[in-house]
């Protein structure tokens, strides 16, 4: 008990000597401090902060957040150099980024994907397409045996099957568009919470070696596999050709971002403007009309 108020002590102690600090003007530069977000220069005029130096919040969310939720934040980071780690920090919408995880959702939306594309080619004859039996083996009466039509009768060895596969059959069906974006959304969020999802400001490299790639992933620990996303489907040439025998980094437009290509690889890179792209598409299906959701949703200002 004694310790425990010894330590209370000192901590308001502490609490008192930075307040007269900060009082007096003369807080270190060091300690964290709210950043004025009108002087936040601008992506292409920044450079790596040293170490204990305040940054700047590069982006702020467009969409309107409501009052009870705070928005996400990532850092801003560069692939033009190794070090370009912290360039500043970007807020992310908490509707999209910081949602409640669902393992169940993620479960439905990675069903779907599987089989929206699957084809089985299973197929059996029936007695009709099966080759002979068209002669009754033995009379229908006399014989002391029971009664039989044909060889080819399901019954037979040799026989058809009565209820088998017919196909080529589909197992495509439809997942209600509001579940797809919230898969996403849980995607997004499980790898912010992972500290697997990173942003960048563009997809300039200084060189199309594929070696930089393997390098630049390497030093950030970025794990064995990388998918990188952009708005734009024509893509800078040098990340082209560095990423096109590379097996472990891939390229996809932000488009055609699914749960199953956020889960299959260990890493997910966003650019600015995929981050963009994602707010206003995902938040978007909150709002569209629905004859199963008539109540009003959230976001009713949204253009």
């Amino acid at each position: 008990m004694m310790a425990l108020r010894g330590l209370i002590r000192v901590c308001s102690q502490s609490c008192r000597a930075l307040s007269t600090l900060a009082t007096d003007g003369a807080l270190p530069p060091n300690l964290c401090i709210s950043p004025d977000l009108n002087d936040s220069p601008a992506v292409g005029d920044l450079k790596p902060s040293p170490v204990g130096s305040v940054l700047p919040i590069i982006r702020k969310c467009s969409m309107s957040i409501p009052t009870h939720l705070k928005p996400g934040q990532a850092w801003l980071e560069s692939l033009r150099n190794y070090d370009d780690e912290r360039l500043g920090l970007v807020d992310l919408h908490p509707d999209v980024f910081t949602v409640m995880p669902r393992i169940d959702i993620l479960h439905q939306v990675a069903v779907w994907q599987r089989n929206f594309k699957r084809i089985s080619h299973a197929k059996t004859k029936t007695r009709a397409e099966v080759r002979g039996g068209g002669k009754k083996p033995w009379a229908q009466k006399g014989s002391g045996r029971s009664r039989q039509g044909s060889i080819r009768s399901p019954v037979w060895k040799g026989g058809g099957i009565a209820h088998g596969p017919r196909g080529p059959t589909s197992y495509y069906y439809m997942l209600p568009m509001k579940v797809r974006a919230l898969g996403l959304k849980v995607a997004l969020t499980t790898k912010l919470t992972q500290d697997d999802l990173h942003i960048i400001d563009s997809l300039d490299v200084p060189t199309s070696d594929p070696q930089y790639l393997v390098d630049l992933a390497r030093y950030r620990h970025w794990g064995n596999s990388v998918l990188i996303v952009d708005v734009d489907e024509t893509m800078p040439e040098n990340i082209l050709h560095a990423a096109a025998n590379l097996k472990t980094i891939n390229l996809i437009p932000a488009i055609g971002l699914n749960v199953h290509s956020i889960l299959k690889h260990e890493t997910l890179v966003l650019t600015l403007q995929t981050v963009e792209f994602l707010e206003r598409k995902l938040l978007w299906q909150d709002v569209r009309y629905s004859p199963l959701y008539p109540y009003k949703l959230p976001y009713s200002d949204f253009p």
